[in-house]
């Protein structure tokens, strides 16, 4: 026993790699024989969204429908279902939701094309800030009066500092 450490190390080292495999391989812990369905599966639970989480797809989420519905597609896969096959029946069961890309129709129209309409508003929007900026009369110049009083208000204000600075600095 020249290198115990060693040995120790080669051991916590092969444990470590064989869990990390054991997660690759196990993905999502569903079996598989063909490396290419474990692709398939793994793409299609990337691509789709989970309901409850919004912004994650079902790859991502730990929520109990992502769990349902990670289940029933590899029950779909295990059936032969294409992929969209797949799609198209948890399409049914959830609604266009649960795609990133939902197809362009009638129903999706605001979806695809809201954003460009919030932006063509805040576009006409700026427009008539400017038309309405332009219009604006310039202010008409200081009466005499109004000069006389400003300037009343000034020494005041600039006497009234002068004289808090004396009575914080004895």
């Amino acid at each position: 026993m020249r290198y115990p450490f060693r040995h120790w190390l080669t051991g916590l080292l092969l444990l470590l790699a064989a869990v990390a495999a054991q997660a690759v391989v196990n993905g999502y812990q569903y079996p598989f024989e063909d490396p290419a369905d474990i692709a398939r599966f793994q793409h299609l639970a990337e691509e789709l969204r989970c309901p409850k989480c919004q912004n994650q797809n079902l790859a991502d989420s730990n929520a109990p429908v992502a769990g349902d519905m990670r289940e029933k597609v590899y029950e779909l896969m295990n059936e032969g279902q294409s992929d969209d096959q797949i799609v198209g029946y948890l399409v049914a069961r959830y609604g266009d939701f649960v795609r990133y890309k939902p197809p362009v129709r009638a129903e999706t129209y605001l979806l695809w094309f809201g954003p460009l309409l919030v932006f063509l508003l805040g576009l006409l929007v700026l427009r008539q800030m400017r038309r309405n900026q332009r219009k604006a009369p310039a202010p008409a110049p200081l009466t005499d009066a109004e000069r006389q009083r400003l300037e009343q208000l000034k020494a005041a204000v600039t006497a009234d500092s002068s004289n808090d600075q004396k009575a914080n600095n004895p």
